[in-house]
């Protein structure tokens, strides 16, 4: 096998291969094989790293996790509110319809991970696939956006969290109990923390949760399919009807109908928003070239088609006084749902068990981001990246990395402090941080990368494999300027949406901290393949690396 690589990455070597390395001033293009390589840890060493972790990751628990982030039902009990401002119908279809477009970028993003699986898979697709002079500056962009972005969606999973475990607390107290934003933080930082410690087991440990939280969540969906129509039956007699659910849609705001249901595409954005957690976790998942393709499309069309049913399910059980269920005294849409058909008894078990569900949820997502920040710190695109790229040897896990995740989500849970707005956009942050980290590899590898592609395990062919691309980019396109309206069109410190402000004034100073600083320690991924693991031969297949640097 022949093959040439030109990004300053140490080439494919494995006990079977013996490379010669040459040094030239060709153009800065890496040409990547992945159906040539004999294995996993042959295929990463090829991409320009050793393998550190273990791969303990079936295919199941790298759907496992995702599937786990995205905790179907208490992420969409957490954002019951946002789907039924439409109407009950609204929330139906709105999401049906947004779960279609976010498979389609599922699908452009497996494509790219099945070719080149590593864990820093969006910076480095970005580099590998943007222009020779943008290569850097993107890359860099793309991964410390996806950073904060993945850091943010730990923030909001465990602001839920807290949210859920003080409304099973209000009911608990039959309404005698008063939320504040403080202890909504307190509770936060404690679900943060204690997840942390969760994280920083082995490796080993850390993939058998994906299986525990996958069986909890698939348990908790059939007990709420179970319980929530039987106790409708008999505490109301009766179910609302067909045209309630799939044709009567609402407008809970002052927005036009036709928009405000585009707005409650929201509800399945953020629910259906961990899928590239898979990406993350490709230098631990056994055959990732196919397997970490099969957790991403499997865990959203999973999620896409439970979350319509449980949507109609909801819809059919809830009160039909819409407006009693979004003005609801606990704060939380679905504890009301719960409430009515139930009873205080069934509604707190039920938010004490979503709590659990979504602690558990939390606890991947803090796996993942930990990932994505050791892969971006082995690359040198952290400050203090020779501290928080080290592997603990013994466990298998970057152990800084994680505490570095938990540091940065107890600061930016500081907004939520500032009450519902500050909230809301920080949780608006992390989907307009991950599109565009999502997207923009995608995009590339479409225009000015298109040459360089090869095709890995997964692939949709050469026709749809574009249309699903352009299709990707254009929604991603849609969602970055859907999140940053506000909730009114009356807008004031309240109803302001300030994603736009925090994630452009984030991408803003990093554009300055990258030109004025870290653009002498960050020339994009790089190898960690040490002197020994590269063998010259004269009888070795030449491997052409110009401008080639070591660790």
């Amino acid at each position: 096998m022949t093959s040439k690589l030109s990004t300053g990455f140490s080439p494919i070597t494995s006990t079977q291969t013996r490379i010669h390395v040459i040094t030239s001033g060709a153009s800065n293009i890496r040409e990547i094989d992945p159906q040539a390589a004999a294995n996993d840890d042959d295929l990463l060493a090829e991409i320009g790293y050793k393998q550190e972790l273990k791969r303990r990751f079936s295919t199941f628990q790298i759907f496992g996790i995702a599937y786990s982030i995205m905790g179907i039902l208490p992420s969409l009990s957490s954002l019951l509110g946002a789907a039924l401002a439409a109407g009950p119908s609204g929330a139906v279809w709105s999401w049906a319809i947004a779960s279609c477009f976010i498979l389609i970028v599922g699908i452009a993003m497996s494509e790219l991970a099945s070719a080149i699986p590593t864990s820093g898979g969006l910076y480095y697709w970005t580099f590998y696939y943007a222009p020779d002079a943008w290569k850097v500056p993107l890359s860099f962009i793309v991964g410390i956006s996806n950073s904060l972005a993945l850091c943010s969606g730990c923030v909001s999973i465990f602001y839920g969290n807290a949210e859920e475990i003080l409304a099973a607390v209000y009911l608990s107290h039959d309404g005698n109990f008063e939320i504040t934003n403080g202890k909504t933080y307190g509770v936060f930082a404690a679900c943060v923390v204690s997840g942390t410690l969760a994280s920083c087991l082995s490796s080993k440990n850390v993939a058998l949760l994906q299986t525990v939280s996958s069986v909890c969540h698939t348990g908790l969906l059939i007990l709420y399919f179970i319980a929530l129509p039987i106790g409708t039956k008999i505490n109301r007699g009766e179910f609302n009807n067909g045209a309630f659910i799939f044709g009567q849609v609402d407008n809970f705001s002052d927005w036009p109908k036709g928009w405000q249901f585009c707005l409650s595409f929201m509800a399945a954005v953020w629910t259906i928003g961990g899928f590239d957690s898979c990406v993350h976790m490709s230098e631990e998942a056994k055959n990732a070239s196919f397997g970490v393709p099969i957790g991403i499309c499997g865990s959203i069309a999973f999620c896409g088609l439970i979350g319509f049913f449980i949507l109609i399910c909801t819809t059919a059980c809830m009160n039909p006084d819409v407006t009693s269920v979004l003005e609801t005294d606990t704060g939380f849409p679905m504890a009301q749902v719960i409430f009515d058909s139930l009873g205080r008894k069934w509604a707190v078990a039920f938010m004490s068990l979503m709590a659990a569900c979504q602690w558990l949820m939390g606890c991947s997502l803090v796996t993942a981001v930990s990932r994505q920040i050791w892969a971006f710190a082995r690359d040198d695109g952290l400050p203090m990246s020779r501290f928080f790229k080290i592997v603990n040897q013994k466990m298998k896990v970057p152990l800084r990395a994680i505490l570095l995740a938990c540091a940065a989500a107890l600061l930016l849970g500081c907004l939520c402090l500032a009450g519902s707005t500050a909230s809301s956009a920080l949780f608006s942050m992390s989907v307009l941080g991950n599109y565009f980290a999502w997207c923009t590899p995608i995009l590339l590898r479409l225009t000015s990368g298109k040459d360089k592609f090869v095709r890995g395990s997964f692939y949709t062919g050469d026709l749809f494999s574009k249309i699903i691309g352009w299709t990707a980019c254009a929604w991603g396109a849609f969602i970055m300027i859907l999140v940053c309206f506000p909730a009114s069109k009356v807008v004031d410190k309240t109803t302001m949406n300030y994603a736009i402000v925090i994630t452009g004034g984030f991408w803003i100073l990093s554009i300055i901290f990258f030109f004025t600083y870290k653009y002498r320690h960050y020339h994009g991924p790089r190898s960690n393949l040490a002197d020994e693991d590269v063998l010259t031969d004269s009888s070795a297949d030449e491997v052409e690396l110009p401008h080639a640097h070591k660790v």
